[in-house]
């Protein structure tokens, strides 16, 4: 859960972190907006909660950033389509560059942030019923006959499509890179799934609340997160053998600023989520991220992990989109009657 360490921990004085980018005569608008994955509300309600005072004290201003959530396809076709977003914070890199290609956002996005643009990173990692009634370790027993699996669509989440990449890279490990058994696993995954929402916040509410299905596939910032919020319920995180890098890029969007008038504000937001405050409050949040100062104040916060990426198991973004998700590809091929 949240808290308000991540404010209190740091003077002032320290979150003005020398790289992030001020306009002390900024003119522009005072209200920005962040356009986001679905599950993303809390933490950047908390980030925001960060930024905003520390763009009054170093200008004088009081600013809203008004926030919109929604499976990242989804919110990159919104934003073509006229939705005016200042700043994108995406759970995929493949969105981006569909506002890039689009016009939206610049060719090089990845260059204008650390990390490739990725403030924090997670993994698809298992949330089990009290006691793990079905004894689920790893992405072998989401295939059982007896087991049903919750996550969203992945033609609209990307939250949905690490889970799907995440299997998919299990199963080629699993087989010795035989694409036809890798194809066959996801496939059987697939069927293994009830009923399919649009965004992560809809699987969160049919798996917890609806009490569906035997097990929830989503980040493991949202896992350790809803064990908290969920205690009553006694849901625990599980860890597979191998998960899948998630990086969750962000980009200003440079239709809209140059537009608007707004490029400085939108900047100075997302340099913030670098700084030593905005990771400190991304860590609350049981996201992970890179910064070792920062990754030891929480020690014990997370469990072992080894992570495979995109680049190594597939070759990068551009192919995952080539091969996978365009019309026609592999997850067209096993989505066949859902």
């Amino acid at each position: 859960m949240l808290t308000r360490r991540a404010f209190t921990s740091l003077s002032l004085a320290a979150l003005l972190a020398p790289g992030m980018a001020f306009a002390q005569d900024y003119k522009g608008p005072t209200t920005i907006l962040n356009v986001s994955y679905d599950i993303a509300r809390e933490l950047f309600t908390a980030e925001n909660a960060g930024f905003v005072p520390v763009w009054k004290q170093k200008t004088g201003q009081e600013v809203t950033v008004n926030q919109s959530h929604a499976g990242t396809s989804r919110q990159a076709r919104a934003i073509i389509e006229g939705l005016e977003a200042d700043v994108v914070t995406f759970n995929q890199v493949t969105d981006v560059d569909v506002l890039a290609k689009a016009g939206f956002v610049a060719k090089d996005w990845q260059s204008k942030f650390p990390n490739k643009a990725s403030p924090y990173y997670s993994f698809p990692a298992f949330l089990v019923r009290d006691g793990n009634p079905k004894n689920i370790k790893d992405w072998n027993d989401l295939v059982r006959d007896d087991v049903k699996v919750i996550f969203p669509n992945p033609k609209t989440s990307g939250n949905a499509r690490y889970t799907y990449l995440a299997a998919y890279a299990y199963a080629l490990e699993q087989n010795k890179g035989d694409q036809e058994k890798a194809k066959a696993f996801v496939k059987k995954l697939l069927s293994n799934v009830p009923v399919f929402d649009t965004g992560g916040r809809g699987a969160t509410t049919t798996f917890v609340e609806r009490e569906t299905g035997d097990v929830l596939v989503t980040f493991e910032a949202e896992t350790l997160s809803y064990e908290q919020l969920y205690k009553d319920k006694k849901v625990k995180t599980v860890v597979p053998s191998v998960s899948l890098l998630a990086e969750f890029p962000v980009a200003v969007v440079d239709k809209v600023v140059d537009k608007r008038g707004s490029r400085p504000l939108a900047t100075a937001y997302l340099d913030y989520l670098f700084t030593p405050a905005g990771q400190t409050i991304a860590v609350e949040a049981y996201h992970r991220v890179t910064n070792k100062e920062v990754m030891d104040k929480f020690p014990g916060r997370f469990p072992q992990v080894r992570l495979v990426t995109v680049e190594d198991v597939f070759g990068g973004w551009q192919k995952v989109q080539a091969d996978q998700f365009a019309s026609g590809g592999i997850l067209d091929q096993v989505f066949v009657g859902r």
